[in-house]
């Protein structure tokens, strides 16, 4: 076997592994602790480096945007270092939290981003779409029949099914666990399962377009299932947005406006089959979602959303004092915790038991992407690292728009795709998002194969 072909195989079995991270784990992997696919991504990107032959697309435009918010956080950092050095909070200093956070999102946008690149830059775009694709419908299998055993004890107390759903310990990477009232199906809480059925939205979407038979309409059902059931409301309103965006899509072509039809048509048959299975729960159910997302009410009683909202209200508060250059990346935490607002605090356990507590050594999560790097970065940082998300989103808009055939397909999935993670980022702040930065070597790969000169894509390359 080669190394191309052992970093190949590698490399798919960590995307099959993107959501599962409910087992104990490696602790000083630190936030990849318990991700099952960075294991054999990581092994993959060794296997790639002992090769010798790394490829990386540094010409892309898009590419070299990131890079210059990847240099802007360091020279952030370094220009706030007398504060950085002084910092320590959770039994962690500054300079440590740094080096922590910013081998973090190398980890994910650059060594992980460049097994993508040299596993996906010699692929047809056909094979692209059908593999990765493929792979992520196995996964979505295997996490649907978990949430579909789960929720039949967690929503419908059909308790014999625990039994069954037990036996998913002998499953790699699985410790069973229950959450009550929601379920998180192989992820260890419902916003990774979201983070999980975002990525793969578009790419389930995807098989009614390519598919002919009846079951084309099964992944995107079993993807709103888990949506529906999990219970995270981020998950309900993104991937509602980006079938909805599908839905336009398909209706400005005359060519797929049936299938509009035929999948309200399942999904009218499969809300029968739930009704019939309990209606009393399932209406509750329904109640009990739409509650849940009516957001002024909730944020007096919540403690999530007090949480949540209290923390990005204390990172435009860091932001305010230090405008241009942030507080250094990795930085945040320490500043706003002299920011939280007293209706966010006040009657709140997790403050008093997690955020604030010294003993707690994991640091409180930043809930926004975009405050969090208007505090650390300031606003040259936030609007490079917006830049080039805003760059992403517009190039695939413009391919699917151009393009035809597997190549419009494809550039359908990325734009929907791209949207659903970057609002996503409104609700998490981890650059752990590992089909972001699959789909950025996938958008500058079908970018290039635009181009009539192969060569041209080629020549992007720069050996390491």
């Amino acid at each position: 076997m080669s190394f191309k072909q052992l970093y190949t195989i590698l490399f798919f079995i960590g995307i099959f592994f993107f959501p599962f991270n409910t087992y104990e784990g490696i602790p000083a992997l630190g936030e990849y602790s318990s991700e099952a696919g960075a294991l054999f991504l990581m092994a993959g990107f060794g296997v790639l480096l002992f090769s010798g032959s790394i490829k990386i697309p540094l010409k892309n435009p898009y590419l070299q945007v990131f890079i210059l918010f990847l240099l802007w956080c360091i020279i952030a950092t370094i220009l706030n270092i007398d504060t950085v050095y002084s910092n320590y909070f959770k039994q962690t200093g500054g300079i440590n939290r740094f080096i922590r956070q910013y081998f973090s999102i190398i980890l994910s946008s650059g060594i992980f981003f460049a097994l993508y690149w040299n596993v996906i830059r010699e692929m047809e775009i056909r094979e692209i779409l059908i593999k990765i694709r493929r792979v992520f419908l196995y996964t979505l299998i295997v996490a649907f029949i978990y949430g579909f055993l789960e929720t039949l004890v967690v929503v419908f107390n059909f308790y014999p099914a625990y039994n069954i759903l037990k036996l998913f310990n002998y499953f790699p990477f699985i410790d069973v666990h229950i959450h009550y009232q929601r379920i998180s199906s192989v992820a260890y809480e419902p916003p990774f399962l979201a983070i999980f059925l975002i990525t793969i939205a578009g790419w389930m979407f995807s098989y009614i377009i390519t598919e002919k038979k009846v079951t084309r309409f099964v992944p995107i059902l079993m993807v709103l299932f888990l949506t529906y059931f999990s219970g995270s409301r981020t998950a309900l309103i993104i991937i509602t947005l980006q079938l909805f965006i599908f839905m336009v899509i398909l209706f400005n072509n005359p060519k797929y406006k049936r299938y509009i039809i035929y999948f309200f048509s399942f999904s009218a048959i499969a809300v029968v089959l739930l009704l019939a299975i309990n209606a009393e729960k399932v209406i509750k159910s329904v109640e009990t979602k739409l509650e849940s997302l009516n957001f002024s009410d909730n944020l007096t009683e919540s403690i999530s959303n007090k949480s949540r909202f209290g923390i990005q209200y204390a990172s435009l508060q860091v932001y305010k004092k230090n405008p241009i250059i942030g507080v250094g990346f990795g930085q945040q935490s320490y500043h706003s915790r002299y920011e939280y607002p007293m209706w966010a605090t006040k009657d709140n356990y997790e403050f008093r038991i997690f955020y604030k507590n010294q003993k707690e050594k994991s640091f409180p999560p930043g809930f926004n992407m975009y405050t969090r790097l208007m505090a650390e970065t300031g606003t040259i940082g936030i609007v490079l690292f917006l830049t080039f998300i805003t760059l992403l989103i517009f190039k695939s808009w413009k391919l699917l728009r151009t393009l035809k055939d597997e190549e419009k397909i494809l550039a359908i999935t990325l734009f929907i795709t791209f949207i659903g993670l970057a609002i996503n980022w409104m609700q998490t702040d981890t650059f752990r998002m590992y089909g972001f930065w699959l789909c950025l070597a996938i958008l500058i790969k079908l970018s290039g194969a635009t181009n009539k000169n192969n060569e041209h894509n080629n020549s992007t390359d720069t050996a390491l």
